[in-house]
């Protein structure tokens, strides 16, 4: 069974940081492209940080760059997303997908016609 599991959701003071993690079973994650989506209560999906599958490509949403940072560990079939400066407007369900659809552009780009494999989301909250 292909799968998805992210972790590492909780509440989070504003300046805090996370890390989530997002682990793959059933497929190995070093040939696809992988990438962290977020959606917000009454707001589109967004896609914030993603990397293609050549690793070459990556892209950050202008709300999070400088702030987030993409990495992947091969060896633990992982995906991470470091979240450093939270601030309150990074509340959200956070998911994370891998796809080996479209381009390199288009997946680096968080098109999420380029994803073939979605997780269950874990919930993020920055508040004081």
């Amino acid at each position: 069974q292909l799968q998805l599991v992210e972790s590492g959701g909780g509440l989070v003071q504003p300046g805090g940081s996370l890390r989530l993690s997002c682990a793959a079973s059933g497929f190995t994650l070093d040939n696809y492209a992988v990438g962290w989506f977020r959606q917000a209560p009454g707001k589109e999906r967004e896609g914030i940080a993603c990397t293609s599958s050549s690793g070459i490509s990556k892209n950050y949403a202008k709300t999070v760059k400088g702030r987030f940072s993409i990495s992947r560990d091969n060896a633990k079939n992982t995906v991470y997303l470091q979240m450093n400066s939270l601030k309150p407007e990074d509340t959200a369900v956070y998911y994370c997908a891998a796809g080996l659809r479209g381009s390199s552009f288009l997946q680096a780009m968080c098109n999420p016609g380029a994803y073939d494999y979605w997780g269950q989301g874990t919930q993020v909250t920055v508040s004081s």
